[in-house]
């Protein structure tokens, strides 16, 4: 072999290397993009929303190795179905590139119960709101402390702070309504600012629930007008109309003070 390496002119011997090194260079260079599959992409489908198994499966008969990359739970959505996906939908990938998920959980999580008793009763309502809990039902009893919170309740018993619930239980709350219950006439707050009535709304027992105006996005209620109100001040005899502490009032509000077309029109 030498022998016929050494009996060949150098140039001939050096010819014959660059070829066989650039044969060398080509063939790997092939066996790396089979290897890779260069030149060969996917686009990532939408599997959002789908339920977590049928996407998995989806996207293996599409090409795509899945990685379920967390569980959360939000309650807007149906439960076990894929919430976000990384790529995003509609990038073009690899072939057998990952594809995570991040899925709705199929079950409830657990909260902890929070400490109502002796809040009044639109705070606690935030912090059931805060805690991802529901007011199942407001029970008042006669009570000094009226307005406030008296026992919290589950499923019939009393339940204590720090108590595991699932996600969205609804909680009774017994409510203080003083000593006496007494019939308070419905103020009229058309037109006037929501912060100017709130303290007064409060110190007669009545819960308040603020409704937008349709297509609005008011960033301070304290500031906006009211030009609704349910119930209203007046029957249609033109009569007062009477609530008693711990019922609801629905106040709808808007950002520009009303006009006389805006005013008490019957909201849609």
């Amino acid at each position: 072999m030498f022998k016929f390496i050494t009996h060949r002119p150098f140039w001939v011997n050096l010819v014959a290397a660059i070829v066989l090194a650039f044969l060398l260079v080509f063939i790997f260079l092939q066996l790396l993009s089979w290897i890779t599959k260069h030149g060969e992409h996917l686009t990532v489908p939408d599997v959002r929303t789908k339920k977590t198994e049928e996407a998995i499966q989806f996207l293996k008969d599409k090409g795509f190795d899945v990685v379920v990359q967390d569980s959360v739970y939000t309650d807007t959505l149906p439960r076990g179905v894929v919430i976000k996906q990384l790529p995003d939908p509609n990038a073009t990938v690899k072939v057998n590139r990952t594809v995570f998920l991040t899925v709705n959980r199929e079950t409830l999580p657990m909260v902890e119960m929070p400490d109502l008793e002796g809040q009044t009763l639109n705070f606690a309502l935030e912090i059931m709101r805060r805690n991802h809990l529901n007011l199942e039902d407001t029970v008042f009893q006669t009570g000094f402390m009226r307005g406030s919170v008296h026992t919290q309740e589950y499923r019939g018993s009393r339940i204590l702070k720090g108590t595991k619930i699932p996600w969205g239980s609804g909680i009774t709350l017994v409510v203080d309504s003083g000593l006496a219950r007494i019939n308070e006439v419905v103020p009229n707050l058309y037109r006037m600012k929501y912060g100017d009535v709130k303290p007064m709304l409060d110190s007669l027992g009545i819960i308040t629930v603020l409704v937008p105006r349709p297509g609005e996005a008011i960033s301070d209620t304290a500031q906006s007008y009211i030009w609704f109100q349910r119930p209203a001040y007046r029957d249609e005899s033109n009569n007062p109309v009477y609530i008693k502490p711990g019922m609801i009032m629905d106040v709808f509000i808007q950002k520009d003070y009303p006009d006389s077309a805006q005013l008490n029109s019957t909201p849609k």
